[in-house]
């Protein structure tokens, strides 16, 4: 009984380890997610260890290339976080446009905002879940999504709504976790050809799928032009 009660225990804790840390709550629904974001906050950046130089030229630059032909774009960064991506955007001096950023946690979003207190108005937070995306179709010309997708409580819907607040013309940039670290994400991260397929039929064309972390791969997508619509 004694050996029982000790592997009963250790699987207890496994499980809990891999609800609460290796999934980040994913499984328990997003006021969980945001509630375990929240007590991180204040060490997230400490943890990740963000390099200015790379989300330069990984994002921010890319970003831009796509987005030439708009002269003061509209960008949405869902899952916002401490505000990696728009402060990728807002640190380049040839980003004429403005940034919401959109997240549940409230601790996330705070020191989003101390970070950008210098951008002024051109940064937006709201708090808001991204199941539902506050804002009327085809209003953005670009939307986001790094390192969280495997996070919200339904992937495949909230790319659906990422693709619908997307202008005709927009540039859709998500990143979908990869290697061993997907296996332990059922549900929640995609293989490359399922999440090309799922992309293509909300619609999007000129899917690319690029290696960018050792966990993430870079995946771009474009909304056709109305005229290219069928």
């Amino acid at each position: 009984m004694v050996w029982l009660a000790i592997a009963l225990s250790l699987a207890l804790a496994l499980i809990l380890y891999w609800l609460l840390v290796t999934t980040e709550g994913a499984y328990l629904g997003p006021r969980v997610v945001a509630w375990l974001y929240d007590l991180s906050a204040g060490r997230y950046d400490a943890i990740k260890r963000f390099n200015p130089g790379d989300d330069d030229y990984f994002l921010a630059l890319p970003l831009l290339q796509a987005l030439r032909d708009v002269h003061t774009p509209l960008v949405l960064d869902v899952a916002t976080g401490t505000g990696r991506l728009p402060l990728a955007l807002l640190r380049r001096t040839d980003f004429r446009g403005q940034v919401i950023g959109l997240d549940l946690s409230r601790r996330m979003l705070n020191l989003a905002r101390r970070k950008a207190r210098h951008h002024g108005s051109r940064l937006h937070l709201i708090r808001q879940d991204a199941a539902r995306l506050p804002f009327a179709d085809g209003t953005f010309d670009a939307v986001t999504c790094l390192e969280a997708l495997e996070f919200l409580a339904n992937p495949a819907a909230a790319l659906r709504e990422m693709a619908r607040v997307l202008r005709p013309g927009g540039v859709l940039l998500v990143t979908n976790r990869v290697n061993w670290e997907a296996r332990l994400m059922p549900g929640k991260a995609f293989s490359g050809p399922a999440l090309r397929a799922l992309l293509e039929s909300l619609g999007l064309t000129c899917v690319k799928i690029n290696r960018w972390q050792v966990c993430y791969d870079l995946v771009w997508a474009q909304k056709p032009e109305e005229q290219d619509l069928p």
